[in-house]
């Protein structure tokens, strides 16, 4: 059996980057635990200062297939670029004609610059086409 896991994001504003991967991905915000109508109503009832409110934000695949993004507050910025990176697959596939793929690929870059995020590069290799890209806190990610 396959161990579960999470990806972790550290960031400065939990809610804007976990809002715009759950946009990016088709994900939702992970329910309030059992018996509360918001995440708001369990903090406050935990007696959670407001201000720490958006220490961590979490959303999840509502197939319940992806694996969990957890995202956490930190205090110090990004100043590297990543070790590790999402590819989010968008083009379809090889099965999929290149010309096909990458429009689809384009076509969800400039979905999301308008959702925050930037454009980097795109690039063509070994029959694979991909844009580089970067969520709201310049995080890389991949398109392909």
């Amino acid at each position: 059996m396959a161990t579960g896991f999470q990806v972790t994001f550290d960031c400065a504003d939990p809610a804007r980057v976990g809002e715009f991967w759950a946009t990016a991905l088709g994900y939702k915000v992970q329910d309030p635990p059992e018996g509360f109508q918001s995440w708001q109503e369990f903090l406050a009832a935990q007696g959670i200062p407001e201000d720490q409110w958006n220490s961590a934000y979490a959303v999840v695949d509502p197939d319940g297939v992806g694996p969990r993004l957890y995202f956490q507050r930190v205090p110090e910025e990004k100043t590297v670029k990543n070790r590790v990176h999402l590819d989010v697959n968008v083009g379809g596939g090889k099965e999929t004609p290149m010309e096909e793929r990458k429009a689809r690929v384009d076509a969800e870059a400039e979905r999301l610059i308008e959702e925050g995020a930037t454009r980097i590069r795109a690039d063509a290799e070994h029959g694979e086409y991909w844009v580089v890209m970067q969520d709201t806190e310049g995080n890389e990610f991949c398109l392909q």
